[in-house]
């Protein structure tokens, strides 16, 4: 039985899962808003793609060994191989991240900057340093940014205040900086609602996330992907473990 959590649900930050729940939000967030921003703005789907390292090591299944294992045939001579060390070598991937840019429609202007972070955003490496200055270009702007953040593992974005929780929403306005509005919540709290701010005098849409992800989790079947008889990845603690069983036998 799927467990009814109040708000995020941490089994959706497995590693194997979160590209696609990542692009599923991103999508799903676009599909949501346009109906509610149309025909002043838009909700457009953005990427940008750099290449990280990725660290690959030498497979278990090596087929070196300290000597031969066979005996020899006779007249033939024997020999014996070097034992390797165990490395690790670095490779490129091209990664690929989506965003939400909220355009006015006559002009082109952007508006608004919407983000869903990933792991790769969270951790050190060429995507937290791509993140990081686009974020500074955003905030030394005239565009509002959006900055969503459901995973729990991760440094956290740049903040004055050491605010501790799970997840954190955090929307800073152009004409609000340095100041800006967080949302923060743990896994068993509900998922804030929030306004999406866009220019003076226009009515803000209300975000409502904790339906948009119903919506990706019904839509791409991650249901019959997550096993809740077992500790998410990353973990819970043993008592927030608990509580997640005790939801799934309602």
């Amino acid at each position: 039985m799927t467990p009814s959590f109040p708000g995020m649900n941490p089994y959706l930050e497995h590693p194997s899962l979160w590209a696609e729940v990542h692009s599923w939000l991103i999508v799903q967030l676009a599909r949501f808003l346009n109906p509610s921003l149309i025909p002043k703005y838009r909700a457009a789907v953005e990427k940008r793609v750099y290449l990280d390292s990725l660290l690959v090591g030498i497979p278990d299944t090596s087929v070196f060994s300290g000597k031969a294992e066979t005996e020899p045939k006779p007249g033939v001579t024997t020999q014996v191989l070097s034992k390797p060390v165990r490395v690790t070598v670095p490779l490129t991937e091209e990664i690929t991240e989506r965003y939400l840019e909220i355009r006015e429609v006559k002009t082109g202007r952007v508006v608004t900057v919407v983000e869903v972070l990933s792991p790769k955003n969270k951790r050190g490496g060429k995507g937290r340093e791509q993140y990081l200055t686009k974020r500074q270009k955003v905030l030394h702007s005239a565009t509002h940014l959006v900055e969503i953040d459901l995973l729990r593992t991760g440094n956290c974005m740049p903040m004055v205040e050491v605010i501790p929780s799970n997840y954190r929403i955090l929307v800073s306005r152009a004409n609000l900086r340095p100041e800006a509005e967080l949302y923060p919540f743990n896994v068993r709290e509900s998922i804030p609602q929030f306004l999406l701010p866009l220019q003076p005098r226009d009515q803000e849409p209300v975000v409502n996330l904790p339906e948009v992800l119903r919506q990706v989790y019904q839509e791409a079947a991650l249901d019959f992907a997550i096993d809740y008889s077992v500790q998410p990845v990353p973990a819970l603690s043993d008592s927030d473990f608990q509580w997640v069983q005790a939801l799934e036998q309602r």
